[in-house]
Parts: C-alpha cells; structure tokens; sequence
C-alpha cells in the first residue's frame, strides 16, 4: 500500500471533518473495517456510516486508472452483499496529472455511476482554518492561493502540538507534500519552527524517516498477507515463511491479490525448494 494512502486514510479518520464535509456534505459517525467477498482486489480504502445509517465509500487515488469504473462497481456491489445497502461512492483523485477517468459504466441493461473528485477542487484556504490538524495536513494538497505561505501556516500549527502527535503529523506532512513536490518546502519551514529537536533529526528528515516509512510498509503488507494465507491454506510452513522474507512491499501487495484466486500455496508462492 502506497504510503499517501496509509496517511490520508489515517487523517481522514482523525477526524478531518471540514475535508469529509467539503467533499461529501455528510458526516461520518463510525468508520467500518471492510475485507470485501472475493474480487480483484478486496481492499476499500475507507466505508463509513452516518448517523442516518447511510454507507459512504471514499477511495484514494493518485493515479489515472481505465478500469476505475470496473474497480468501483466491484467494490459497490461486494458493500451490498455484505450490508445489503447500496453505498454512495466518492473517488478522491489527490494525483498531479489532470483528472481523466470514467465515471460511468454502461452496457445492456447495465448503468452505473460514482462520483469523482479531484482534490484540487477543494478550497485550502478554508481547511487550513480549520481546527482540526487533519484538514490542515490535507489542505497541502487541496487549492491554495500561496503553497509556501500554506506550508509554512501547517508547521507553525503542528509545532503547537505534543511531541508524539507532532511526530506523526509531520511524518503525514511530509508525505503528502511528495505528492505536490513540496518536501523541500516543509523541511525548510520545519527547519525554521521550534520543532523538538529529536522529532527533526531522528522521526521526519533525513534518509532514515523514509528508510523506516518503507520498512513500515513493507511489515504491514506483510502482515496482511500472512493472515490471508492462514485463513486461506491454513498455518504457513517453513518455507514458505522463508520465501516471504526479503519481498518487497509491491510484491507483497500483489501477493494478498492473487492469493484469493490461487488454489494451493504452492501455486502462490511457487514449490518449495528440494
């Protein structure tokens, strides 16, 4: 999983609540953990639930996909298999080339439609007023009359903050700002804060905060597939766990897919060595 998903997930949940009402009008009551029944990939990014019981599916992307329609029709009807209840889907394009996918899919008898929303169109200015840090740290990523006076705004919020919520919002920061190419920006804003000195050296800047955000990753995909494998073929023997050991992220990820439709471990990872 891409590290911008993880982060915008986690704010999202924070809550953000300007950025969920800017985007959808509506407000979460309770976010629902979702492995949906076997499609190409079973993973929602968020599927929220209202206080008037309306399911609300949010999905992140960073990129065009010509299957986007397919995907969200997928996810769609695997929400109603398991709530009975038909979503309504948003798709959240926080990507820098222009919005360009479909959001309509239709054949026969067959229509379907989601809503896509470009990030962009969202107003900054107004999610940096917010008090929420959640909309803060997104803000980055939304329309801004002044990215560097934007950036240097966020800090100053976040240098208010406790060290252990600092931490990680900086760590949110500086992920979302590679998506708009402003890591450079922050640093030197952060620089010039009254950061805590070992947050700055030790948690955000420097080629060990990016070396532990990939092993992160890396150890959570990995647990994830672990767990799939278990509920699927039953306890992982030796070599396959040895097998596992040294994939990297996007391997990992592309395993937890095809492990729904492989039909023994074998055909998953490959027969053990001899």
């Amino acid at each position: 999983m891409q590290e911008y998903d993880v982060a915008l997930k986690v704010l999202l949940q924070s809550p953000a609540r300007t950025t969920l009402r800017e985007l959808t009008g509506m407000a979460i009551a309770k976010w629902l953990d979702v492995e949906l029944p076997k499609v190409q990939n079973p993973r929602l990014d968020l599927l929220g639930e209202t206080a008037g019981d309306e399911l609300l599916h949010l999905e992140l992307q960073s990129s065009n996909d010509s299957a986007m329609a397919l995907r969200m029709a997928e996810y769609c009807l695997g929400v109603v298999r398991l709530f009975g209840r038909f979503p309504r889907q948003v798709l959240l394009y926080v990507g820098e080339a222009p919005l360009r996918m479909a959001t309509k899919l239709s054949g026969g008898r067959l229509s379907f439609e989601y809503e896509a929303v470009d990030i962009r169109s969202l107003n900054g200015d107004r999610l940096l007023e917010s008090e929420e840090v959640g909309d803060n740290v997104i803000a980055i990523l939304a329309h801004l009359r002044d990215d560097k006076e934007a950036v240097r705004r966020i800090v100053t919020r976040l240098a208010g903050l406790a060290p252990t919520e600092q931490a990680t919002a900086l760590e949110q920061l500086f992920i979302l700002a590679g998506l708009r190419r402003l890591e450079e920006t922050v640093e030197q804003e952060v620089r010039k804060m009254p950061i805590h000195i070992d947050i700055l050296e030790n948690k955000v800047l420097g080629r060990e905060f990016k070396k532990g955000l990939q092993e992160g990753r890396q150890e959570g995909e990995l647990a994830i597939l672990r767990r799939q494998i278990e509920k699927r073929f039953g306890s992982l023997p030796a070599w396959a766990e040895q097998r596992l050991v040294g994939t990297s992220a996007e391997q990992l990820e592309g395993l937890a897919t095809r492990v729904l439709d492989a039909a023994s471990l074998e055909e998953l990872l490959g027969s053990p060595s001899v």
